[in-house]
């Protein structure tokens, strides 16, 4: 239940404030003379807000806890190959990097820390950061100016992070940085939570603050990345392999 606990650890004002719509409506509403169709409402409300706060809980179990995502061994079958240079991009909190160095072990590796407060501006970060207990020391780096050489990378990887940078604007600059460093035929692996029907089910409201596939195919295609391979990890993540094109 390790994932389950980090999640909730990381969104407690949200669980919160679920709690508190799924027990206290109804308890209020009870006891306070209201026509019967806000009652309705009000019941409506809280069930939904129970039902979403036990489905997220089981989402986050299925993923965190029961999936082969926190395993790792997915990451070289999806690759196809093995890279002799590769960078590892988060925003504070890192659970891939000593796996990363296993399974590229003949590999040289980078680990960047991309947060930036202007361009990830939700809460949830923030806790994340302060929670983290990464095993390895990143480098603090500017999405905008990788500390990379032009073309000198074969593997970058981006895991639940590049949904942080919010506008497209800052998406662009990522993904024009991670095409500069890699060398042709290069690969960059995504694994996202989307803004689709599992994750709404499962999250509610939370799932807006995942970006659509149509959004990532987009930053992708114009930036010269084509979609070399893509799959699900549980219903509720994508991993998309992408191959620079020329």
């Amino acid at each position: 239940m390790r994932g389950v606990k980090q999640i909730v650890r990381f969104n407690w004002p949200f669980y919160g404030a679920a709690v508190a719509a799924a027990v206290g409506v109804p308890a209020l509403v009870s006891r306070v003379p209201v026509p019967t169709w806000i009652r309705a409402i009000a019941y409506a409300g809280a069930a939904l807000a129970a039902m979403w706060i036990a489905a997220s809980l089981v989402a986050s179990w299925i993923v965190y806890d029961c999936s082969r995502l926190m395993e790792w061994d997915w990451v070289l079958q999806a690759l196809g190959f093995s890279p002799t240079s590769w960078i590892n991009l988060h925003a504070g909190l890192d659970e891939s990097t000593p796996a990363l160095r296993t399974i590229f072990k003949d590999a040289t590796g980078r680990v960047f820390d991309l947060f930036d407060a202007r361009a990830m501006t939700e809460p949830s970060i923030r806790r994340a950061r302060r929670l983290a207990r990464n095993q390895i020391d990143a480098e603090r780096s500017d999405y905008r100016r990788l500390p990379v050489a032009t073309g000198t990378i074969d593997v970058a990887t981006l895991f639940l992070s590049a949904h942080e940078l919010r506008s497209e604007t800052a998406r662009s600059a990522l993904f024009s940085e991670l095409r500069r460093v890699l060398g042709p035929g290069g690969r960059v692996i995504v694994a996202e939570h989307l803004r689709d029907w599992a994750n709404v089910l499962a999250f509610g409201p939370g799932a807006l603050h995942f970006h659509s596939r149509r959004t990532w195919a987009l930053c992708f295609s114009r930036h010269r990345f084509d979609i070399h391979r893509e799959f699900s990890i549980t219903p509720f993540v994508r991993v998309f392999v992408l191959r620079r094109l020329t």
